[in-house]
This record gives structure tokens, sequence and C-alpha cells, in this order.
């Protein structure tokens, strides 16, 4: 028999064993139409690829696929293929803690290798499917594979770039990072055309194309922590410190991270960074949280929020 006989039996006695807990090697070896012999080496085979398969002797004994100290590569079929890929485009929209990122990586690996008719499939069954999650902007899923993919490879990635205050440009970027915040999805990249980081809204990226040109990943910036700060405040017209009387963690659990950063201060006191464009809705915001609090920048914050507790005061009176 050829190697590529061989190849093809290993794996069909692989997909075997998946299939069900134990079976006896006479009946494997009928499955494929080789003899118990045959069964034996590719058993052996397997062994030798890290699939750990385990033999018991005697009545009721055969062979069973059991669990390794790592996890080797998984043969799927149609049904399996699609329903991986479904939840995996699920949990990648972040409503699975802590899986965003790790099943983006994972769903771009079986993107890859999946056949053509599988893919239509999935595409079908997510395009029928809603989630009842908070608003956000919604981003097409072949895009995040392309990136998740350029991020993996370390490839470049052109596209077309929408700004915030009008107009287009094209843009060629080194991607380190997809960064969720749940209503958004950033992409962290090194700008070639800028030649310095940046932070890209996915939804605002056109004509999103992955090249060839590799490139040698640079010292970076911490990922989440470079969009928070961008998400927060590069984008406003004013940025407002407050000092709150509270730990950190008792803050960060009523304001959502990308809406405002904490900061450590002294004497069981955090700073809160939060940016806007309007200053009574900052005054309104910052006067809801719970705690005991000073406006050190900017002044006009303190003047909004002045004028707020007037008409407040106002209004309590009695007509």
């Amino acid at each position: 028999m050829t190697v590529e006989g061989t190849t093809e039996r290993v794996l069909r006695l692989l997909a075997l064993l998946q299939h069900r807990p134990s079976w006896t090697a006479t009946e494997l070896a009928a499955e494929l139409g080789v003899t118990d012999r045959s069964v034996r080496r590719d058993v052996e085979r397997l062994r030798v690829l890290g699939y750990p398969v385990h033999a018991t002797a005697g009545v009721g004994g055969g062979y069973q696929l059991g669990a390794g100290t790592r996890l080797p590569p998984l043969l799927f079929d149609d049904e399996e293929a699609i329903a991986t890929a479904v939840s995996l485009r699920l949990a990648s929209g972040g409503t699975v803690a802590g899986a965003g990122e790790a099943a983006l990586r994972a769903l771009a690996k079986l993107d890859q290798v999946m056949p053509p008719r599988l893919r239509a499939e999935v595409r079908a069954v997510h395009g029928a499917t809603d989630t009842l999650t908070g608003p956000g902007v919604e981003i097409d899923q072949e895009l995040l594979v392309t990136l998740a993919r350029a991020c993996r490879d370390a490839v470049r990635v052109r596209f077309r770039y929408a700004a915030r205050e009008g107009g287009e440009s094209e843009r060629t970027v080194e991607p380190v990072r997809m960064v969720a915040t749940g209503r958004r999805w950033y992409l962290m990249a090194w700008d070639t055309g800028r030649d310095d980081w940046r932070t890209f809204r996915l939804d605002r990226m056109r004509e999103v194309a992955a090249t060839t040109w590799r490139f040698k990943p640079r010292p970076h910036p911490d990922p989440v922590a470079y969009v928070q700060r961008g998400t927060t405040e590069a984008p406003y017209r004013y940025l407002a410190r407050v000092r709150v009387h509270a730990r950190p963690a008792q803050v960060q659990e009523l304001v959502p991270p990308q809406v405002a950063r904490v900061e450590e201060d002294r004497d069981g006191w955090c700073v809160l960074i939060v940016g806007g464009d309007d200053l009574n809705w900052m005054a309104v915001h910052v006067a809801l949280v719970p705690f005991e609090a000073e406006v050190l920048e900017p002044p006009e914050l303190r003047e909004a929020i002045a004028r707020l507790a007037r008409r407040l005061t106002a209004m309590a009176e009695p007509t």
C-alpha cells in the first residue's frame, strides 16, 4: 500500500476512535478492511503522532482514545465543524468572559481549512441568528477572521479608514491585537504611514485586505491599556480628572472601562479620568458617582456642576 493509502487509513482509524469510546481490534479491522496486525501498526503510528490510544487485553478489551498531556489535532465531520465554527463566532463576540480572543484564534484556524460549502453553511446560520446583547456596532465576522489571521501571522494589512470628522484615507498597518470594549471592536496596530501606534475602530474600516508582507513584531504598549486610553481620552474636547474617595475597584464596578479610566491615589482615594464633548452631560455622570468627590480639572466642569446643583435645588423647592 502507498504512503497516501496508509495515511488515509490512519486518519479513518482516528475518526473511528473519536466516534465511540471503545473498539476491539476485530471491529476496527472489519471497518478498515485490513488485518488485526495492520490495526496494531496503525495504532502505533497514532501514538507516535501524540494520540494517547490505550489498549486493554482480555474479554471486553480493545482500543480506546484517551486524554494526553497535550491536545493533538482533531478530526471533525461536517456537522461538528459547522457547530464548532458557529459557537466560536458567538464566543468571539465577547459574550463569554475572556474567551473572545482565544475564540478568534481558533476560528481563524478552522476557517482556513474549512471547505467553501461548509463556510457558506456557517455564514447562513450566523446570518439567521441574533444575540440578546447590549447596544453595539455589528462587525462582519469575515473582517474579524481576516484581522485575527493577520495578527497571528504578523502580516501587514491595508484598508480604507473613515475619520471621525469625515473623509477617508488609505492605511497600511502592522496589526498587534484586537480589543473588544463590549460595544465596539478596536485594532491596535503600527501605522506605517504615520510611523506610530494607532487605534482603529473596526466599523470604520473598509476594503480590508491582508497582504503577504510579513513584519517583525516590535515592542508595543499593552493593547488593552492603549485602547482604553485612546477611547476614553483622545477623541474628546474635554478631559476631566475627578478625585474620588473610594478604592479603584469600587469605582470600576460602576463605570465601564470603555467610558473612563481609574487610577490609584493616596489615602484611600482614586482618580477617575473621563472624556466628553458636553460639559453638562459630564456633570450629570460625575454627580451620579455615589462617593465623596472633587473635580481636579477642568474648571469648566466645576462650573457645570455648580449650575446643575442650582437647577436641582430649584427643582426640589415647592412651587
